[in-house]
């Protein structure tokens, strides 16, 4: 307790633990962003991939959030987090290690990157769904903003200079050997969470786990109330069309464009810089106007301007990219503090693995089907008017948003959604505590 006085002046910064899991995320965050610039750029300059293939790699990555989200929710609920957390870190830096190993024997070839992208995918939703359920058992409820805040800004940070650092990696080193670096973040990660010394409570478990009715409790949890479900719609079609926009992006800059891989690093840098500019606003806006509003307001004022990106041409076009970038970035990592804030709130502490899981089923989901569908017209109709499709899609969010009952309130509703009563189920201390939870994330997605 002597820490105490300390930590209230510093916040969240002066708690140990906190800081592990911050570090832990900021640097595997950086990571991800040289792979997100890199495992593209792998496809097309080494591999010769063309729009198709480069969908189907997006595809990859996201397609364990159909096969085994719901699952692996229910999973996370009867045991540890940290420990999944550190394993599956482990696990994908030893799959992002195979790239550049493969390259260096000359034998790296499009499906390896297939299997890469799929089996990442499957850890990176058992590590999410855990991280998302984890943080209520590290910090007290009411730091849930600040914690949402900090969190938010070292990812929008690592968009900023992950994107630039990309890029001179990828030209001194070439695409395949920058993913090195991503391994080696996800090793640090795990390193970092592992070394967090406040003890997990012990999940509850039933009596007789049965799977298919866990998994029904947390798809009632979320489509039964009306707020849950207007955030898991709003979320997916943010999702769906910024899939459509990550196949074909790379292509449009590399090829249309004919940008080099430096340039096209500089320009995500300065657009990305909106998430940073979001993260940072999005405390102040939730206190003027309410969570509630804080969630569809972002969304209404920003993704109007990704308009801009179809409208990029080199030279001083490149202009448009930069401001349409920063308007999506800001609205989506705004949107992002509030939305996550919003629903884990109203979550029961002990179905928070199923709740997470099927919001990431729902919204993740879509995201393999969008990337597919991104390259499937990009090689039909072209990059730039995919762009566009992609661009006048995200309208529909804000609209999702404002046609439920988030329009008519400002803070929290007096109720929270409870799950199905189960007769197996053993009661629990943590069962209708409300606890939030805060989530790192990134325009790329949400949820």
């Amino acid at each position: 307790m002597s820490d105490l006085p300390r930590r209230r002046r510093s916040g969240l910064s002066g708690h140990r633990d906190f800081r592990s899991l911050w570090i832990a995320d900021t640097v595997s965050q950086f990571g991800v962003q040289v792979s997100v610039l890199a495992m593209p750029l792998v496809a097309v300059l080494y591999l010769h991939a063309g729009p198709p293939a480069v969908g189907v790699l997006v595809a990859m990555e996201f397609l364990g959030s159909l096969l085994i989200g719901l699952p692996a929710g229910v999973w996370c609920d009867r045991r540890r987090r940290r420990p999944i957390m550190v394993c599956a870190d482990l696990v994908r830096a030893g799959l992002l290690a195979s790239v550049p190993l493969a390259a260096w024997c000359d034998a790296l070839t499009i499906w390896q990157l297939y299997a890469v992208a799929l089996a990442q995918g499957f850890a990176t939703v058992f590590f999410d769904v855990a991280y998302q359920s984890y943080l209520p058992t590290l910090i007290q409820p009411g730091d849930l903003v600040e914690g949402n805040t900090k969190l938010q800004a070292s990812a929008s940070v690592a968009q900023m200079a992950g994107p630039s650092v990309a890029g001179v990696l990828v030209q001194v080193l070439t695409a395949p050997l920058a993913i090195t670096a991503n391994a080696v973040s996800f090793g640090l990660s795990g390193l970092f969470i592992a070394n967090i010394r406040q003890t997990e409570p012990a999940p509850s478990r039933p009596e007789k786990p049965r799977l298919l009715r866990d998994v029904r409790e947390g798809l009632g949890l979320v489509l039964r109330d009306p707020i849950l479900r207007a955030l898991a719609g709003a979320t997916a079609v943010v999702n769906l069309f910024m899939s459509v926009f990550a196949a074909v992006i790379t292509t449009f800059l590399a090829h249309d464009l004919r940008l080099s891989a430096g340039l096209i690093g500089v320009l995500m840098t300065a657009g990305s810089a909106g998430g940073l500019a979001g993260a940072l606003a999005a405390p102040g806006l939730i206190r003027r106007v309410g969570l509630a509003r804080g969630v569809w307001l972002p969304p209404l004022v920003g993704l109007p301007l990704g308009l801009l990106v179809p409208l990029t041409h080199g030279g001083i076009g490149l202009i448009a990219f930069v401001v349409g970038w920063f308007g999506c970035s800001f609205a989506i990592v705004a949107y992002n503090i509030a939305q996550v804030s919003l629903r884990q709130t109203l979550c029961p502490a002990g179905a928070l693995g199923r709740m997470n899981a099927t919001m990431r089923f729902l919204t993740w989901g879509v995201m393999p089907l969008g990337a597919l569908l991104g390259g499937a017209l990009g090689a039909g109709v072209g990059a730039r008017t995919t762009l566009g499709a992609a661009q006048l899609g995200e309208l529909l969010v804000p609209l999702v948003l404002i046609a439920s009952p988030l329009r008519r309130i400002r803070e929290l509703p007096a109720g929270e959604p409870e799950p199905t009563p189960s007769r197996d189920r053993e009661p629990s201390a943590v069962d209708g505590v409300r606890q939030p939870v805060a989530q790192g994330g990134h325009p790329s997605g949400s949820g």
